[in-house]
């Protein structure tokens, strides 16, 4: 069967805009975004987020560009509209042990109105209790409480200092103690030296009665503190008494205030007892005295840190919402997570307490979805492994380690209470990492059964087509931009399906088509126009590739320079050009090299040049044993092949992988060896198998422009054009400028399915091989390009033999004189 040269419309996907049924795309705009050709993915997603079980977290995986993180943003986003609204999050000074902050979780909203209660409350402490303590009625309680212990103690007084008096010692009062001084006959004090002229016996009666005075204080005093403590806590049962219905008629309107049944009400009824406790206890806080100004300066900030130990930390505060929240963490740290603990670093040492705990996207996400990226999470070491813990229990402890990074290093005891969190995670990642997690963490893997695997390109059909032509409309509402005509959508579909190297399938990276939409927008601003049309489309993609190509142009000015040998025109043996593919990564180009072909006579067999310097890959290699193996199967009748052969890619230096260049260096050997002469104009691409099938490659496009582009600049002349696979067919996205061509018969596209259609094709001469079938003697058939290379390789074999012969004669010659002697 001969190469079958294409038609025009072969070549590439035309779409008639009249077909998408619309006059612009501002129709179109209305409408519902749909998940375009992503329907697995789609089905996977809606089972998990509407899955409400452990280890159903979600991962997705594909490529950058494909929507993944916007759909599932969007997709999380209305779960999440018909969950109910998680509860707040309060942290609590715990009274019992300060190290030791407790959780709270109170219904949606309670929290601010909670903490918005305690601010008030202490407000009003801060004004009604100094005024309750200074009422009348409480004063005249307290004087008369006051001036009961000072009878008794002026009694008591009075006995002690008659006792005193009685020993010639006058008693009083300096500064809160007892002081007694001697006295003389007449009641004077007597000085020291007065005392020391007192006769011996005298002194002596003085010393007893000294002591038994200072006795006598003792019990005096032993006497009067009992009714000292009496005193106090008469006076603290008083001022209990008059503030206690006050702080319980604001504490009780918090609990009122908070109607709705909670889990943890036992917990925060506790709290509030004890917060009564605590300011009843410290009323004297809320006095001002009538001491100096240091003195006042350190009650005020004693009475500060009990008031803010009588507050809340609103940590998560969902009050607002409508439904269940969705995080989108972009820049995941330990910090914004997990959460941290804030130091004050303005006290000596820094300091930390309830409130200085934050709340990161975990706990901010309780109750809905957090997105992460796989690769954000195992670049920061530490997070990846903290992660890993917290899907093992689905409970956390924020901890004093995500301070220690962001502040002075200092003994923070804080250990707050542990929260369970219910959170479902989706995780984005590629393929590659992926299954990397698979086989690297597999019990973290099994906590991510739900995967969600958005394809790379998808069927086209009518459908997509116009979901296409929304996804454009919404782009341009979403961003400003003025709407497209039906012809310049009819060209960006057309763009999808070339992305996709496919007639019939459209790419899925769609971030390349918002990216094309925005271009060919401003180009349409920049002319003054109002539509978007065709010729936009063209323009943005001819300027794109204007800011990329410049490797490609460098590349084809060495081949019209005559730097890189090519030859466009006539025939030669043992050379044929092949099409190659350059990927920068952002930009891909197609461009010729030359592959030569040697044989001669010998023992080597085939020598892949490439290989041995270490420049070519393992599927180049590939490609070239299998080249190996069917030569060898095709003339297994000529066996053993007496061959020495070498291929090589001419001018090539950067390395040679892939084996699409398979077909042409089979093309190049047999040419040698039959000494037929192969066209230069028809460049080839396309591998080999061990039956001779030509297979399918990659890069089809870019391969053809790259040969069309060198043709081109040199001039077209009606002979030139490629041989590709006939399996690639239905992947030709080929230019208009390449199909204009084709149409004025100025180049030509052959397809091939069968190595012996290629080489009939390029030589002129019949191939002489039947597919399927091994030759057994193809000399049979004079003139075929398979009867000339095998003529030349029995020459080879005789040539071989002869040689041996030779060199068997000349060492016996060398040998008979020993056997002389």
């Amino acid at each position: 069967m001969p190469a079958i040269a294409l038609e025009p419309h072969q070549l590439r996907l035309t779409i008639a805009p009249e077909s998408l049924g619309f006059a612009s795309t501002a129709e179109l705009q209305d409408l519902p975004l749909p998940w375009i050709g992503q329907e697995r993915a789609q089905a996977a997603t809606q089972f998990g987020l509407g899955l409400q079980q452990p280890d159903y977290h979600l991962f997705v995986l594909g490529e950058a560009g494909s929507g993944r993180t916007s759909l599932l943003r969007q997709a999380t986003q209305a779960a999440a509209a018909q969950r109910a609204v998680p509860p707040d999050l309060c942290y609590l000074h715990n009274f019992d042990a300060p190290e030791r902050p407790r959780a709270l979780r109170l219904p949606a909203g309670q929290g601010r109105q909670l903490r918005v209660a305690l601010l008030e409350m202490a407000r009003m402490l801060q004004a009604d209790i100094p005024k309750r303590l200074a009422s009348p009625d409480c004063k005249a309680e307290a004087e008369a409480i006051h001036k009961a212990w000072q009878k008794e103690e002026a009694s008591a007084f009075a006995t002690l200092d008659a006792f005193a008096e009685a020993r010639h010692f006058r008693l009083s009062r300096e500064g809160g103690q007892l002081v007694f001084t001697l006295t003389g006959d007449k009641g004077h004090p007597l000085t020291e030296n007065e005392a020391l002229a007192l006769p011996r016996e005298r002194r002596a009666e003085i010393d007893a009665a000294e002591q038994a005075l200072r006795a006598e204080i003792a019990r005096f005093l032993d006497t009067m503190r009992p009714l000292e403590r009496a005193r106090d806590e008469a006076l603290a049962t008083l001022r209990r008494q008059a503030i206690e219905p006050l702080l319980e008629h604001a504490v009780q309107d918090i609990r009122q205030g908070l109607k709705k049944q909670i889990k943890d009400a036992a917990k925060l009824d506790q709290w509030l007892d004890q917060v009564e406790r605590e300011v009843l206890a410290r009323l004297a806080l809320f006095e001002a005295g009538d001491a100096d100004d240091d003195a006042e300066d350190e009650r005020k900030a004693h009475l500060a840190e009990l008031l803010a130990r009588c507050q809340v930390n609103l940590a998560v505060d969902n009050d607002g919402r409508d439904g269940a929240p969705v995080i989108v963490e972009d820049n995941p740290q330990m910090r914004s997570l997990f959460g941290a603990i804030d130091l004050q670093t303005d006290t000596d040492p820094p300091h930390a307490d309830f409130s200085s705990i934050r709340a990161g996207s975990l706990l901010k996400a309780h109750g809905g979805f957090i997105v992460l990226h796989l690769r954000d999470l195992v670049e920061d070491e530490g997070l990846w492994p903290r992660l890993r813990r917290f899907l093992r229990c689905s409970r956390l402890q924020i901890d004093e380690g995500s301070a220690a990074a962001h502040g002075p290093t200092a003994p923070i005891a804080l250990q707050p209470e542990a929260v369970d969190v219910d959170v479902k995670i989706v995780l984005i990642g590629s393929v590659e990492e992926y299954y990397a997690l698979q086989e690297a963490d597999p019990d973290t893997a099994r906590r991510f059964r739900v995967k969600v695997d958005f394809a790379e390109r998808f069927a086209a059909s009518p459908a997509t087509r116009h979901a296409t032509a929304i996804f454009v409309a919404h782009s341009c509402h979403k961003r400003g931009l003025p709407h497209f005509a039906p012809d310049a959508v009819a060209r960006l579909l057309e763009q999808t399906h070339r992305e996709a190297d496919d007639q019939s399938r459209q790419s899925a990276l769609f971030a390349n088509t918002e990216a094309l939409v925005i271009e060919s927008a401003a180009l349409c601003r920049s002319r003054g126009g109002t539509l978007v049309q065709a010729p936009d489309v063209d323009a943005a993609l001819q300027a794109h590739a204007l800011r990329h190509n410049y490797p490609e142009e460098q590349l084809h000015e060495s081949i019209t320079e005559g730097e890189r040998l090519i030859t466009l025109h006539g025939t030669v043996v043992g050379q044929v050009n092949a099409m190659t593919q350059v990927d920068l990564g952002d930009y891909r180009f197609g461009f010729p090299v030359r592959i030569t072909a040697r044989t001669f006579a010998g023992h080597e067999g085939l020598l892949n040049i490439e290989r041995e310097v270490d420049m070519s890959g393992p599927i180049h290699d590939k490609g070239v044993l299998i080249l190996h193996s069917y030569l060898t199967a095709l003339f297994s009748h000529v066996a053993p092949l007496a061959l020495n052969a070498s291929i090589v890619f001419e001018q090539e230096y950067s390395g040679v992988e892939g084996d699409s260049a398979s077909c042409a260096e089979l093309y190049a050997l047999l040419s040698s060896l039959s000494g037929l002469p192969l066209r230069q104009g028809i460049a080839v691409t396309g591998a080999l198998n061990q039956h001779g099938e030509v297979l399918p490659v990659g890069g089809i496009n870019e391969k053809i422009e790259g040969w069309f582009h060198a043709c081109a600049a040199a001039g077209l002349d009606g002979t030139q054009g490629v041989l590709i696979p006939a399996r690639n067919l239905r992947h030709l996205m080929l230019g208009r400028a390449i199909v204009e061509a084709v149409e004025r018969g100025l180049f030509h596209v052959y397809t091939v399915g069968h190595v012996s259609e290629g080489i009939a094709l390029l030589t002129g001469e019949a191939s002489g091989m039947v597919p399927g079938v091994l030759p057994e003697r193809a000399a049979d058939v004079e003139g075929t390009v398979l009867s000339r290379a095998e003529q030349t390789l029995r020459a080879f074999r005789r040539a071989c033999q002869s040689a041996g012969h030779t060199r068997r004669g000349r060492v016996m010659r060398g040998a008979m004189p020993g056997q002389g002697h």
